[in-house]
């Protein structure tokens, strides 16, 4: 994973929403999810098979420094409460990539980040939800990385400009989150907080590249209600990496919906231009 690719094949960056639990296993949260997942399908056919990888960082692994998961055939974390019994035996075979996992780690290191692999983890769901419905075949190989713990979101930017020359090698940056993450007000009751975050949140993306771009997410929490909906943030950490490795591609909307689960605004964003757009 050394040589560079010529700048027209440099893939896009991705920061997903990936809705809650096992959903794409869910045969009646089909219409729940029917705007995501069409988001997600619509991905597939953006990329054009042109990932020979896909790098995720998922909010659902928290670690002192970032960490790489380098099996090869990583097994499954059910990592949901209160789902139906079945939902705890589904499986998602696709394989792991072991060299990507020492390669992102390299990088970080050589920008004197700390980066461990952790050769035992398995795919939670922020990572095997978006993949069954983008990669329904699990064939793609996939590494995870982990959120710090301490979400620092300057270092979750510069994470992320450290490991962009991985677009220029076959590898899809994703950071798995979802832009509302307030499970006490999943509904009415967060309606007001989560239009007002995301309007900000797109103006804030959409508005400025590169350093401007990043400087504004550093400021998240002054945004309009920006604890009502991430009283943690975990599930924006994984943007702040997204938006690093995106140096000074202008963000693009990949998915929107003003009534997620009834009442919740959401969005999901891509940076830099589609394969085969």
């Amino acid at each position: 994973m050394t040589t560079t690719a010529p700048q027209s094949s440099r893939l896009p960056t991705y920061y997903l929403s990936h809705g809650g639990g096992p959903w794409p296993w869910m045969p009646d949260a089909a219409p729940a999810y029917a705007v995501l997942d069409a988001s997600l399908k619509a991905l597939r056919r953006e990329l054009d098979d042109q990932p020979r990888a896909v790098l995720v960082v998922t909010a659902h692994w928290e670690t002192e420094d970032f960490t790489f998961s380098a099996a090869e055939r990583p097994g499954m974390i059910y990592d949901y409460y209160g789902f139906p019994p079945e939902t705890y035996k589904i499986t998602y075979p696709a394989p792991g990539l072991p060299s990507l996992a020492e390669s992102a780690a390299g990088l970080l290191r050589a920008g004197g980040m700390g980066a461990k692999i952790d050769a035992e983890r398995g795919f939670d769901h922020g990572t095997f939800s978006l993949m069954q419905a983008i990669y329904p075949e699990a064939e793609m190989p996939i590494v995870q990385m982990s959120i710090r713990k301490d979400y620092d979101p300057v270092l979750h930017v510069e994470a992320g400009k450290l490991l962009a020359p991985l677009r220029d090698e076959g590898v899809l940056v994703v950071g798995s989150g979802l832009s509302f993450h307030n499970l006490r007000a999943m509904g009415p009751s967060g309606r007001d907080a989560s239009t007002a975050f995301d309007g900000w949140l797109q103006h804030a993306l959409f508005d400025a590249v590169g350093e401007r771009r990043a400087k504004a997410l550093l400021n998240w929490e002054q945004a309009p209600a920006a604890r009502q909906v991430h009283p943690r943030e975990d599930h924006l950490m994984p943007l702040h990496v997204a938006v690093g490795a995106a140096a000074e591609d202008a963000a693009h909307l990949s998915y929107h919906q003003d009534d997620f689960f009834g009442a919740i605004t959401a969005s999901s964003f891509r940076f830099g231009d589609a394969p085969a757009a």
